[in-house]
């Protein structure tokens, strides 16, 4: 499990789809602990192009164009995470970095 990791979860929070996919937000190290839960950002088919949106799509091993949501981020439980769908390339992390210090306001 690595940061930039693409899952597909089952039945997310209150997402009234019966699967989302989510990509892995937190830093290595606390992936890599003993820790339950990891910050992940959701993946929507809809995007509206936003500085916090990042498209991604079958490079990815998703079906279609969606985007990455970093404004709607969630706490979920490493267990949950067990579809892996693909990773991000480096340059799409890049910009999931920029897009989380943007919707994160960080400088």
């Amino acid at each position: 499990m690595r940061r930039g990791d693409i899952y597909r979860v089952f039945k997310p929070h209150d997402d009234p789809k019966r699967y989302r996919c989510y990509v892995l937000v937190s830093r290595q190290e606390l992936i890599d602990s003993g820790y339950s839960t990891v910050i992940c950002a959701p993946v929507f088919t809809k995007g509206r192009g936003l500085s916090t949106q990042i498209a991604v799509g079958v490079d990815e091993g998703l079906k279609h164009e969606s985007w990455i949501t970093c404004d709607n981020l969630r706490s979920v439980a490493k267990e949950q995470l067990t579809q892996f769908i693909g990773s991000l390339s480096y340059a799409n992390l890049v910009k999931l970095d920029e897009a989380l210090r943007i919707a994160l306001a960080l400088e």
